[in-house]
């Protein structure tokens, strides 16, 4: 799961400057990067707030944030033929946000 880099993405897409965002979130800038970059895992109140600050729900930002490797090996099929569809079907509801 590839949770900080999901965050910058979308955060870069929506215009917003790093240190910007993390004052909005309450934290540092460097912890932010520290999180953007994978090395840190926010706590779950963390991302919360991450995501209301992004205005996307939080199970979407975990499921834009998941890998192949997330997914059970006899699951992987399946996800592979639903993972297109669902982003499609989110993106229409979230058009700003788009990510692949």
């Amino acid at each position: 799961m590839n949770i900080g880099s999901t965050i910058k993405q979308i955060r870069q897409k929506k215009g917003q400057k790093q240190k910007d965002f993390a004052l909005t979130c309450g934290i540092s800038q460097s912890y932010l990067s520290l999180i953007e970059n994978d090395v840190k895992e926010p706590t779950i109140t963390l991302l919360k707030r991450i995501s209301q600050e992004l205005e996307i729900p939080l199970p979407i930002l975990m499921f834009y944030s998941l890998e192949e490797d997330d997914v059970n090996e006899n699951k992987k099929e399946a996800y592979g033929l639903l993972e297109s569809h669902i982003k499609n079907m989110i993106n229409s509801v979230f058009a700003e946000t788009e990510l692949t």
